[in-house]
């Protein structure tokens, strides 16, 4: 579900305590593990961590008005979930990520890079925060650039 929320702190406070206490305790993961250079604030109606535009001027090429998301928290109908771009875009990172997520002993519920979980113990807060930590500002968009100059040469063709 889709907030109107204008913070962070917002965001939170329109959830039931449930919830509330679930996204906080995530998002406690995500901030001490996210690297240098991230920021965090509301994106597309969820918590959202993103490479700025003083980092990256371009933009998300979907939005250019938007930073380049990279992982995002949200409380959605029958779920919550966190959206790890960085595991998506990446197939040697989703291949740790899913050994370790199973390593773990926990269920892994994922999309292409959404983690769904209905409680908070559902949830490998390490293997999470393991995966945040991993990819550096750089890398992420070293790694986003290549995607998007292929996607340009398959246009070409």
């Amino acid at each position: 579900m889709t907030s109107k929320a204008k913070t962070v702190t917002e965001y939170l406070a329109s959830l039931p305590e449930d919830r509330r206490a679930a996204l906080s305790a995530v998002r406690k993961v995500i901030l001490s593990h996210l690297p240098k250079g991230y920021e965090e604030g509301m994106q597309y109606g969820m918590i959202g961590y993103y490479v700025p535009h003083g980092l990256f001027p371009a933009g998300y090429h979907c939005d250019p008005k938007q930073p380049l998301p990279f992982a995002s928290l949200g409380s959605q109908k029958n779920h919550m979930a966190v959206y790890l771009m960085c595991v998506y875009g990446d197939g040697g990172t989703r291949k740790w990520f899913e050994e370790e997520y199973r390593a773990s002993g926990k269920k892994l519920d994922m999309g292409k890079c959404c983690v769904r979980f209905k409680k908070l113990d559902d949830l490998a807060l390490d293997v999470i925060g393991q995966a945040v930590a991993r990819v550096p500002v750089a890398r992420y968009l070293a790694s986003y650039e290549k995607a998007m100059q292929a996607m340009k040469n398959r246009k070409k063709k």
